[in-house]
């Protein structure tokens, strides 16, 4: 695995950020993780794990896609608003007929994002899909 995959892999699989430690912030979540603060600039080191739950706060579809997603092409992206705080970008899936809207609530979930290189090495990484819920508490 290049190093770059392995480096991004909390990133991508799991959507691992930080937590503000300065105490101006109240310890504001940070995604993607940072070292500092975007707001205070103050120290960010201590390891947060996003619930992966949100809501569409914009989209669009792309049909010009950046070098390596042109296949891709037309596909839907969001800036979704996690529960936590945080404004993370990133693909729709799993949406079938349905249409986004903004306020709808998604979840993360891994998928495969491209073949990368000559031998064609899949990379996985986070999309949005709607949310399921949990039919467990029905009865």
């Amino acid at each position: 695995m290049p190093a770059e995959h392995s480096r991004l892999s909390q990133q991508r699989y799991r959507l691992i950020g930080e937590t503000c430690n300065s105490g101006q912030c109240g310890g504001k979540k940070i995604f993607p993780p940072r070292d500092l603060c975007p707001d205070c600039g103050g120290g960010a080191k201590d390891t947060y794990q996003f619930s992966g739950r949100g809501t569409i706060y914009s989209h669009t579809t792309v049909y010009q896609a950046p070098i390596g997603f042109e296949q891709d092409a037309p596909y839907l992206m969001a800036l979704v608003r996690l529960e936590e705080g945080p404004l993370v970008t990133a693909q729709l899936t799993d949406l079938g007929e349905r249409k986004p809207d903004i306020g709808m609530p998604v979840e993360m979930v891994t998928r495969k994002l491209k073949a990368d290189g000559e031998r064609g090495q899949l990379v996985y990484g986070y999309k949005f899909r709607p949310l399921i819920e949990d039919n467990n508490h029905s009865e």
